[in-house]
């Protein structure tokens, strides 16, 4: 039997991403060189590399499937239409919050520390996220054909693809304003830039349609099964082209559009297998799913947890120093998951508990910041 809330297999891969996410930053910061020298972290590594594209790629899915019903309501542009641009915007600074040196724009653009500005224009992955989204929902409300609207993302997810390579050898600040000519590579530190990571927002949205359309069609089951035999064919498809059939010329292609049918694979394939394991169950909870549902505070708290400066001027990072044992980084990780998936519970409880007073407390919050930030 089919069950309710049956996109919960997407909000399954966003979770598991998110946690791993933790322990890829939790790594990134305190492994030593001589132990990712060792044999087991290229395993580790593929695996963590999967991080970004899965919450990229469910982002997009699970925004299209959101705007599925009332669209001619967002059309009037009234109250709806605002909120739902607003929460776009909440995840947008909140992307360009965590490379905050002050709460000031004044003291951020201090000539004398060049620094501090770049490293606030730099893109993360809540800006590409933000701006994803906001160009999906903005073309959404222009294009009324469904069939015109996908289309539309098709063409544009192919061109994302096709113009990375080139994208990616422009230093696009000698023609245009830094903080935007970070969205087109990662030539000043940017980690996300739109190209080439905005084609997994876009080919999520893409599936989240295709999901759509044969759920009723074909049964949810054998679309599942699907998932995993066009994931495996893309996965192991472009791992013969890349390490056997091509040449070293188109292999070394940077951003490569393989390397992105590779992941793009593993990512159907694991929501095909989510889909039969979920569907195990009656009524299937678990704390993934509350991480899944608060991931803009999980992200953002759990990078401002290791990176902001709480004692002295010293982060957790300066506290502990670096590099860091593998027992003493496993047990920091777990601890910084369960903390966050404790807090993602308890912000899930508050929000269905008090809606109107977190809803416009949160407000207040970013209101305040905002103009502290501009007038500061």
């Amino acid at each position: 039997m089919e069950r309710k809330n049956r996109a919960q297999f997407i909000d399954m891969l966003k979770g598991l991403a998110l946690i791993v996410m933790i322990e890829v930053h939790v790594i990134n910061i305190f492994l030593s060189s001589e132990l990712k020298a060792d044999w087991w972290f290229s395993y580790l590594n593929f695996i963590n590399g999967l991080v970004a594209p899965a919450f990229t790629f469910s982002s997009g899915m699970v925004f299209v499937l959101s705007l599925q019903k009332g669209l001619d309501e967002l059309r009037k542009f009234g109250m709806k239409f605002w909120n739902k641009l607003g929460r776009l915007l909440l995840v947008f600074l909140a992307g360009y919050s965590i490379h905050m040196s002050y709460l000031s724009l004044r003291k951020i653009s201090n000539p004398k520390y060049p620094h501090m500005l770049q490293e606030f224009l730099k893109v993360d992955i809540l800006q590409c996220i933000a701006v994803g989204l906001i160009l999906l929902f903005m073309l959404r409300i222009i294009i009324k054909s469904d069939k015109g609207f996908y289309v539309t993302v098709l063409l544009l997810d192919i061109f994302v693809l096709a113009f990375s390579p080139y994208a990616w050898k422009t230093d696009f600040a000698e023609f245009i304003p830094l903080g935007i000519a970070n969205y087109f590579n990662r030539i000043h530190g940017s980690l996300f830039p739109l190209f080439p990571w905005l084609a997994f927002i876009l080919t999520g949205a893409l599936l989240g349609k295709l999901y759509v359309e044969l759920k009723g069609k074909i049964g949810e089951e054998k679309f599942s099964k699907y998932l995993i035999y066009y994931g495996a064919g893309f996965f192991i498809g472009t791992v013969l082209l890349l390490n056997l059939l091509l040449p070293d010329s188109i292999v070394e292609i940077k951003p490569n559009p393989l390397f992105f049918l590779q992941r793009v694979g593993v990512l159907i394939m694991l929501l095909g297998i989510f889909w039969f394991y979920i569907n195990r169950f009656e009524n299937y909870n678990s704390f993934i799913l509350d991480v899944s549902r608060e991931s803009l505070m999980v992200y953002w708290l759990h990078l401002k947890i290791l990176y902001k400066k709480f004692w002295d001027g010293k982060s957790i990072i300066n506290f502990l120093g670096t590099p860091l044992s593998l027992l003493e980084i496993v047990l920091i990780t777990v601890l910084l998951i369960v903390i966050m998936i404790l807090l993602a519970k308890l912000w899930g409880w508050l929000k269905v508990k008090y809606p109107v007073i977190i809803s416009r407390g949160v407000l207040i919050i970013v209101s305040v910041c905002v103009i502290i930030f501009f007038l500061a």
